[in-house]
């Protein structure tokens, strides 16, 4: 479970964004940082701009360790076409992410505990590795014995967002396909994110 649990707002009031686009988040009320310095806003540097962009997409997916990104990172170079394309494909086939998607969940953060707990089958086996790595095709469900708790059924009545495109989910048997790896354009961040800007500031 991510360290940042209990002080996932204060991420949104660093970023100076709603990070993902919630009624709640203070941002909506306060546009400055926390702390005693918080409202010194200076325009920053490119490392800085680079380094932010990268703090949001750490951010979003319930801050992932700078280890495990750098790790994204790689992968993505390794592999064929756009790096910064490749990125947000390797972090939206995190099981976290695509339980978050499904709306099984209403935070990446409750998503993350959701897995912990064992409340989550792949294929019909349990998975509780927040990481792990969803392939297109699979099917991933909500233990029958978890799916009448309030946190499942409160984000399954939420309007506050929809199920991308790029999965099929069955709400009343909460139970969903990973369709197939989506673009930067196909997923719904409630803010832009910038790979690009990401994959310039670990090849400097």
């Amino acid at each position: 479970m991510s360290k940042r649990h209990s002080a996932k707002y204060k991420i949104d009031r660093r970023l100076g964004v709603n990070l993902w686009g919630r009624a709640k988040s203070p941002i909506n009320k306060r546009e400055y940082g926390p702390g005693q310095h918080g409202q010194r806003r200076k325009k920053p540097s490119d490392y800085g701009t680079q380094l932010m962009a990268k703090q949001k997409l750490k951010g979003y997916y319930g801050n992932i360790s700078e280890k495990q990104f750098r790790k994204y990172y790689a992968e993505a170079v390794r592999r064929k076409g756009d790096t910064s394309e490749n990125l947000i494909g390797l972090l939206e086939r995190r099981l976290d992410a695509v339980v978050y998607r499904m709306k099984f969940v209403p935070t990446v953060f409750a998503s993350r505990q959701f897995i912990n707990h064992g409340h989550v089958r792949v294929n019909g086996r349990r998975v509780n590795i927040q990481s792990y790595m969803v392939r297109e095709g699979d099917v991933v469900s909500v233990r029958e014995k978890s799916r009448e708790m309030a946190l499942v059924m409160e984000a399954v009545a939420s309007s506050e967002r929809d199920v991308p495109e790029y999965m099929e989910v069955d709400a009343k048997a909460l139970k969903g396909t990973f369709v197939r790896t989506p673009k930067l354009a196909d997923v719904p961040y409630p803010v832009q994110m910038e790979p690009n800007l990401v994959v310039e500031f670990y090849s400097r």
